[in-house]
């Protein structure tokens, strides 16, 4: 059972994970407050190649710019840097360490999210182990993670039927397909490429995607 329940309202709509390869540094900042004015309701940092330094560096100014907004932020495998941060939470995924240590570095107000991947009895344990939300995927097929194992729809149906924390859909997520992914019972959908991959359409594309949601 999640120890911080009341937060998991906080994980629905657009979700937005930052990608150093996609956004130039000098432009993160500017390229997610256009994210957040078009609609995303949590943001992600992800930024695996960086050094620590500029990891602290940029998640600070993220954090802040999420709080200003009052939106969601998580940082991608890094408890340490969440808690320097003061960020909402953490994702973690197989190999990123135990919910448990995440729970006792963050506390017990902290969101935790965890990659399930295509496992239902994945995300039935995680959740047990105090998971806050559970991400499937990849979906469709993905620039990010092109080799990421294959979830399918009827996946989605089950885990919204059988789960009792928010469930995000991520993998090759785009405007054509997030629909599908909301009405088999994604609470959220993560995206990447889509949103990022043309620097001057992101507010239009995430207000494309929230509207899903309305």
């Amino acid at each position: 059972m999640s120890l911080s329940s009341e937060n998991t309202t906080k994980i629905h709509g657009l979700y937005a994970i930052t990608d150093p390869d996609l956004i130039p540094a000098e432009q993160l900042l500017t390229s997610v407050e256009q994210v957040i004015l078009g609609g995303a309701r949590i943001i992600q940092y992800r930024n695996k190649s960086a050094s620590k330094a500029i990891q602290y560096e940029e998640a600070s100014q993220l954090s802040s710019l999420c709080k200003q907004h009052q939106i969601c932020f998580i940082i991608n495998d890094d408890p340490q840097l969440a808690k320097a941060v003061n960020a909402d939470g953490v994702h973690v995924g197989k190999e990123d360490g135990k919910i448990a240590d995440a729970r006792k570095q963050l506390g017990k107000q902290a969101i935790i999210g965890v990659s399930c991947y295509n496992q239902l009895e994945n995300a039935q344990r995680s959740i047990e182990q105090g998971a806050d939300y559970v991400a499937f995927g990849r979906f469709f097929p993905s620039k990010t993670k092109p080799d990421a194992v294959q979830a399918d729809l009827q996946l989605l149906k089950e885990a919204s039927q059988q789960l009792n924390v928010p469930i995000v859909a991520i993998g090759g997520i785009n405007r054509d397909n997030a629909q599908k992914l909301i009405q088999c019972g994604a609470s959220s959908v993560a995206v990447i490429n889509d949103l990022f991959h043309k620097n001057q359409e992101i507010y239009t594309t995430a207000k494309k995607y929230q509207a899903f949601f309305n």
